[in-house]
């Protein structure tokens, strides 16, 4: 981290500048823009062009897909993550592609403007480009995504061009992928060393050779994530790949403070929400108990 100067610290007392730009009044951005038509791969390819980064989070359901739709994020994810942090599961794995349509389609009817994103589960695509076809196809009918995404580089680019070849646009993940948290006995860093550095670039470019039109690098070096970001001509969303990477992606849940117990390194927090909420469900339950719930005003005669 870039240490400041005295003259470059604020005053004790004093309020810091913000250091994040502001974003122009362009009805063209990705985030902050005033179209309200959905958001699409083109939009996507266009924001890397003009060097426009642009902010992503995961969402499972409509009413919480409706707040950050109104907030102007321009992607949303509905990601296997929700293994973890929605269905009680351990892992990602034992997400099924069932549970990824129904939760897919809930977003998507409740947003107007956001890309959604569906996660191409453990087991619906490992077989090979026929089977990610087949469960593909079914998030775009049956849940109205407008793209998918499955996880692996070179071992998945055959998927990747069979569906790109076959209309459905593809978010890549490369890097640390969390459906492989058995083969890697846990979720480590990727790309340290000479030799996986170069493989993770080999990953990279192989999912964009094949047409995905973006692509996740998970738990990557910063000093990496930027050489990748450099050297593809998409977008490439960073989650603990450092600041160089075109677009930022988030668990919602790890951002606003709802995730139960540690969270990852990479996670910045802009709220306690499970502190929030739980202080209201308190509240609840001792005017129930105390008698002052409800009061007059909530009763019908």
């Amino acid at each position: 981290m870039t240490q400041l100067s005295p003259a470059q610290k604020p005053a004790a007392g004093a309020t810091a500048e913000p250091t994040a730009k502001p974003v122009k009044d362009n009805p063209k951005s990705l985030y902050g823009g005033t179209s309200s038509r959905r958001i699409t791969v083109r939009d996507i390819a266009a924001a890397k062009e003009r060097g426009e980064k642009w902010p992503m989070l995961t969402a499972y359901d409509a009413m919480t897909a409706s707040v950050f739709d109104e907030s102007g994020i321009p992607v949303l994810l509905v990601g296997d993550s929700m293994g973890n942090c929605h269905l009680g599961y351990e892992s990602t794995v034992p997400v099924t592609l069932d549970e990824i349509a129904i939760l897919s389609a809930a977003v998507v009817r409740g947003t107007k403007r956001a890309l959604v994103v569906a996660d191409l589960p453990f087991g619906s695509y490992q077989e090979g480009p026929v089977q990610a076809l087949r469960s593909a196809t079914r998030l775009v009918k049956e849940a109205g995504a407008g793209a998918v995404k499955l996880e692996g580089g070179e071992r998945s680019a055959h998927q990747v061009e069979l569906l790109v070849s076959s209309g459905i646009p593809v978010m890549a993940h490369v890097g640390l992928t969390p459906q492989s948290v058995h083969a890697y006995g846990g979720y480590p860093v990727q790309g340290r060393g000479e030799e996986a550095a170069q493989q993770l670039l080999r990953d990279a470019k192989a999912v964009q050779d094949a047409g995905a039109f973006a692509v996740v690098l998970e738990a990557v070096p910063a000093e990496l994530a930027a050489e990748v970001t450099r050297s593809l001509h998409i977008p490439t969303v960073g989650i603990g790949a450092g600041v160089e990477c075109d677009a930022q992606v988030l668990v919602w849940t790890d951002m606003a403070g709802f995730t139960a117990g540690r969270v990852p390194r990479f996670v910045k927090q802009y709220l306690q929400l499970r502190e929030l909420l739980g202080g209201a469900a308190k509240a609840f339950a001792e005017d129930v108990v105390g008698g002052a719930f409800p009061a007059e005003e909530h009763t019908f005669h």
